[in-house]
């Protein structure tokens, strides 16, 4: 096994009883579907298995899917340093299948809640910028309607699933609605998109047209006092 493999799933998946925000495997939201991948290429390379459930997020056989984690596991093992975040793990399979059908690599990152390709943002090297104090972090909303703020103490804003303070907590069946979504849509099978758009309103993100490209966000309300 790798050296690069094993450091992540060792750091991402053991336990540990010191750090009150982690789960109760030792991972954290930021870290889960990496680990998880992490773990799973671990496996394969020991048995030449593929998870039991991919099949349902996939249409390829799997011999197939096999094949796709033969090309991850070689790719994650070279990379240095391996993938850390959501983001850089959905590059890395993104890069290795992008000869795949697209359905199939946005099934298999959906498989770990990693994010989708057209989500990612280029990723450009800036300098730190340093926060107010008190402020722990920050993000940037999707353009805000008028009408959001209807009682003058409330805001509702919603949040690209680009951002990484959203990305690596998106559930999977949120991604795979979103999936099945646009395949519906192409299909020009509008009731069935809008019975998974529902789907997804219910979770807590909205499918947005921004600019004439759709968008999957997390919605938020923010009390403005």
């Amino acid at each position: 096994m790798g050296n690069a493999l094993t450091f992540l799933y060792g750091k991402c998946c053991k336990p540990t009883t010191t750090d009150d925000s982690l789960g109760p495997h030792g991972v954290s939201a930021a870290t889960v579907g990496v680990s998880a991948l992490a773990h799973d290429l671990f496996n394969f390379e020991i048995t030449s298995q593929v998870p039991e459930g991919l099949g349902r997020y996939v249409q390829s056989s799997r011999k197939a899917q096999a094949n796709w984690y033969r090309k991850i596991l070689e790719a994650w093992k070279q990379a240095k340093p391996p993938p850390q975040t959501a983001e850089e793990a959905s590059r890395l399979v993104t890069d290795i299948l992008k000869r795949n059908q697209k359905a199939d690599v946005e099934g298999l990152l959906s498989f770990y809640g990693l994010p989708l390709s057209h989500t990612l943002v280029e990723v450009t090297v800036e300098a730190p910028v340093s926060l107010p104090e008190g402020i722990l972090f920050e993000f940037q909303t999707l353009p805000v309607d008028p009408k959001a703020v209807a009682d003058g103490d409330t805001i509702t804003v919603y949040v690209s699933t680009s951002e990484p303070v959203v990305s690596s907590s998106v559930p999977r069946e949120v991604n795979l609605a979103a999936v099945q979504r646009a395949k519906a849509r192409e299909k020009r099978n509008y009731p069935k998109a809008d019975e998974l758009h529902q789907k997804i309103i219910d979770s807590g993100y909205r499918v947005l047209n921004i600019e004439n490209e759709e968008v999957l966000a997390r919605k938020f309300r923010i009390r403005l006092r």
